[in-house]
Parts: C-alpha cells; sequence; structure tokens
C-alpha cells in the first residue's frame, strides 16, 4: 500500500479502536460485504466526490445572516 493509503487506513482505525468488539465486528461485516465483488486495488476514488467546496446561488453575506437568524438560545444567564 502507498503511504497515503497507510494513514487514511491507520486514521479510521484511530476512530473506531475504542470501539467495542461487537461494534468493530458489525462494521468488518459491513466493509467486508461492500467489497465482496468489487477490485479493492480499482483505484475507484469515488468518494472523493463527497467533498468540496461549497455551492450556493446566495452571497456569502445572505448565508451568514441566514445561519445568524436560525441560531436560538433558550439559555438564561
Amino acid at each position: 500500500m502507498k503511504a497515503d493509503k497507510l494513514a487514511v487506513a491507520d486514521n479510521f482505525f484511530g476512530m473506531i479502536k475504542g470501539l467495542s468488539a461487537d461494534v468493530r465486528l458489525d462494521l468488518i461485516s459491513k466493509i467486508s460485504n461492500s467489497l465482496k465483488g468489487a477490485n479493492v486495488e480499482s483505484g475507484n476514488d469515488s468518494w472523493k466526490e463527497l467533498f468540496g467546496a461549497w455551492q450556493s446561488d446566495s452571497s456569502a453575506e445572505e448565508i451568514i445572516e441566514d445561519i445568524r437568524a436560525s441560531r436560538y438560545t433558550d439559555r438564561h444567564v
């Protein structure tokens, strides 16, 4: 495996190593089922399409205004 793939694997392992054995076994099962019939080394990087810049027709100021307007608190100081 290349170094970047090893780093990804190490990062994922770091996230799941504290989970219970049952949860980790369930994850193993799900990963195994997702790989059946798939070539792991095919170089399929379709997961990278899940990441990217925010795209909107609204301006930055409008987005900020919407975010601030949607905030609420019931905290009494």
